[in-house]
């Protein structure tokens, strides 16, 4: 009998689906955690564009500043369950904290005013929707003129019968918000405990997965991809409900919802019991440092919060300052993440080599090339919540079937019911393909993902094409590409979590579990960056112009397209060489 299967048949504990039991108490646990991360993050871009009235820069800039850091958190937060809390009660502080944050968001306070300001001389606007439809208006003379943009960057003001009454030439029209200091920084320490939060929870319940497989157990892909359908379970659920909630109640009602959700997620780990005895608990003979720990998360809130003024504070690059100018710069935090992931890519190599065998230290090579192709996905995944939501708003019909429309954050529903109805048939895939010996090895699912990912964006290029007279395009193109997405995902994300626990040194896997995050997270920043790019002129919080808003989406998203596709191809031809450092791990 092989290794592999004698770990399956060894294994006496209850069982789950085939899996160990304690696997349905984390599954549901994590569910309930991105119930709320998922329902807040999917009301988070829009209510920063239509609420606070942001810029599409500084709006896309702060939801990629604050993922970021919600990936970079778990670092630290994984390093510290290693040496001193175990996973079980860093998890446990981690909800409380992320609890605490959603129900911060909560007190919005009043919407920003809009306003514009004409060749110096600043107005009022009034926005006015109907149904999808929206358009914005100041007055003049005492006359109320429409604001419609133009293609080469001029604004005309129109009167009732469309013709233009006045026409404003590039750089003579500004338009933004008047919004209330005390809600701008309660939004931020509200975003600054979910940070902290997120980092002690996130990594070590993947950590406590990880740890009900003994090393060389067949399952533990299959199993990795359960939670991680129970990650998307929750997040179906919040991505349909919070935003119509937000709708008919308001904004505050959604973060609500996320906040009872993430209370819930609380309650299961705090009062699992015997369920998880046994699991995460600290490690043996640590030094007890758990009240400092938790005093000084808290205490890092003003830090978070510092970071989020400066990164909306920072200005843009100088063109034709280079590489060096654009770094220089770059914000505290973009400084930070980017100095983060180039110390560990060289550090944690050089520290395996040193401590760890030949062949350890080949695993840990090969776990961080892949690490490195994870921040490329990750990159252009995540445009979900930034720019493909302002896409959704902007240049897409909501309408299902002519029966109903569905609000825009709910687009980002599809990505998760995708998962949740593919989740199972990748498991049982993978299984199948394992127990013949042909299941494709860790570096080619990575880079079919990365072709995948580039395929989606090109699918929705492809559909922008038959875009109606009011230059939207059907919903069921943007659900196509969350179809491909979604199916890339899963043969990346669970098999990444699964991989770092198979390839990593014992005794640093919470580290390397951190650095997976950290990889997500600097895809997050330059995610943010590049929906940048994307940023269209917009007056109380909408567009002026919907053919110049199409047409830029179209051409960003078919760069990152093409370019996600080369590179997954890059990964696909040297995927020979890291299945040798990988030394049979599967």
């Amino acid at each position: 009998m092989s290794e592999n299967a004698s770990a399956a048949v060894a294994d006496t504990r209850p069982q789950w689906f085939g899996h160990p039991a304690q696997l349905a108490r984390l599954f549901t646990t994590e569910a309930m955690e991105r119930f709320g991360y998922y329902g807040m993050r999917a009301l988070l871009t829009l209510y920063l564009a239509e609420h606070f009235l942001f810029s599409d820069s500084t709006t896309t800039s702060l939801y990629g500043g604050f993922t970021a850091l919600v990936y970079l958190t778990p670092l630290i937060g994984g390093l510290l369950a290693d040496k001193y809390l175990g996973s079980k009660k860093a998890v446990k502080f981690g909800a409380i904290m992320m609890a605490v944050g959603y129900f911060t968001l909560c007190f919005g306070g009043e919407a920003a005013r809009p306003w514009a300001s004409i060749d110096g001389q600043r107005y009022d606007v009034t926005v006015v929707k109907t149904g999808n439809d929206t358009a914005q208006f100041v007055e003049l003379d005492g006359t109320r003129l429409q604001i419609k943009g133009n293609e080469d960057g001029s604004v005309s003001l129109t009167v009732p019968d469309g013709s233009e009454a006045r026409r404003i030439a590039k750089g003579g029209f500004e338009a933004g918000g008047d919004r209330n200091a005390l809600t701008v920084t309660i939004l931020l320490l509200g975003l600054s405990a979910v940070t902290i939060g997120n980092g002690f929870f996130k990594p070590n319940i993947s950590t406590m997965v990880g740890s009900l497989y003994a090393k060389g157990d067949p399952r533990r892909d299959a199993g990795f991809t359960i939670f991680y359908m129970g990650i998307n379970l929750g997040s179906l659920g919040s991505q349909l409900a919070c935003p119509f909630v937000a709708a008919e109640f308001g904004w505050w009602a959604g973060f609500l919802l996320a906040a009872l959700g993430m209370t819930l997620s609380w309650y299961l780990i705090q009062f699992s019991g015997p369920k998880l005895a046994g699991y995460g608990e600290p490690p043996k003979d640590a030094p007890k440092r758990d009240l400092p720990i938790y005093i000084g998360a808290i205490l890092t809130i003003p830090l978070v919060w510092f970071l989020f003024t400066n990164l909306m504070a920072a200005p843009p690059p100088v063109e034709g300052e280079g590489f060096i100018g654009y770094l220089i710069a770059l914000p505290i935090l973009g400084k930070v993440l980017f100095a983060t992931f180039l110390a560990c890519v060289v550090l944690i190599p050089i520290w395996s080599f040193m401590v760890g065998t030949r062949q350890e230290w080949q695993m840990m090579l090969a776990a961080i090339v892949l690490i490195v192709f994870n921040v490329v996905f990750w990159t252009l995944f995540e445009q979900a919540g930034s720019s493909l939501t302002l896409f959704a708003s902007r240049n897409t019909d909501l309408s299902i079937f002519g029966l109903f429309d569905i609000q825009p954050a709910q687009t980002q529903f599809f990505n998760a019911i995708f998962i949740v109805m593919l989740a199972p048939v990748f498991s049982a895939l993978w299984q199948a393909l394992g127990r013949r010996g042909i299941e494709p090895g860790i570096p080619v699912k990575f880079g079919m993902a990365l072709v995948g990912v580039g395929l989606g964006f090109l699918f929705l290029v492809w559909g922008t094409q038959f875009a109606g007279p009011n230059f939207k395009v059907g919903v069921w193109w943007l659900a196509g590409l969350y179809l491909i997405h979604s199916m890339a995902e899963l043969m990346i994300s669970p098999v990444g979590l699964s991989m770092v626990t198979k390839l990593s040194i014992a005794r640093i896997v919470g580290l390397m579990m951190g650095l997976w995050f950290v990889s997500i997270a600097c895809a997050q920043y330059v995610g943010g960056l590049v929906a940048q790019v994307a940023s269209v002129e917009t007056v109380g919080g909408q567009v002026t112009n919907l053919k110049v808003s199409l047409d830029t989406y179209t051409q960003v998203f078919q760069t990152i397209g093409l370019a996600a596709a080369a590179i997954g191809g890059v990964l696909l031809l040297i995927s020979p060489l890291l299945k040798r450092l990988m030394h049979g791990v599967k």
